[in-house]
């Protein structure tokens, strides 16, 4: 099993939101980065599972677990003029952009915030992809000691 950290913007979608969906689950759309959609169409496996974090915001954090439920397909959203994530330059017999379905598996007891991941920057998460300095990827991957040691803040 694989571990995730996914970044969402809480007023475009949230984990209020993620929880209101049918069976708590939704597709994972829009990402429009190619380091990001790789790993969700070649590394994203069913049963990973991530934890939902709430960027842009007041306050930034780990929100939630999810699970993926669905491996990477093609994201529809890039082939709709409709889509404000519309790419006319991506191609139905190539597709350029994918997606994932996850779902809520819970919410934290309590969120994790980005000063508290941070105070730990030093040690147990030194190498935490979300606490680098330019780093801006909307998903990027967790060792397992990563993932239990942040469960232990909750």
């Amino acid at each position: 099993m694989n571990y995730w950290l996914m970044k969402t913007e809480p007023a475009t979608f949230s984990v209020d939101d993620l929880a209101a969906s049918p069976r708590r689950t939704t597709m994972w759309d829009g990402v429009r980065n190619y380091q990001a959609r790789n790993m969700l169409r070649d590394d994203m496996q069913k049963k990973d599972q991530a934890f939902l974090y709430h960027s842009s915001c007041a306050t930034p954090a780990i929100v939630a677990i999810v699970e993926i439920v669905k491996t990477g397909y093609p994201d529809p959203t890039a082939f709709d003029p409709q889509d404000h994530h519309y790419d006319a330059d991506s191609d139905r017999s190539k597709p350029r952009w994918y997606a994932v379905d996850i779902k809520l598996v819970r919410r934290l007891q309590r969120v994790i915030t980005l000063d508290e991941l941070r105070a730990h920057a030093a040690t147990k998460l030194k190498d935490m992809l979300l606490l680098r300095r330019g780093n801006r990827l909307s998903i990027t991957p967790l060792d397992v000691s990563e993932w239990k040691f942040v469960l232990t803040l909750e």
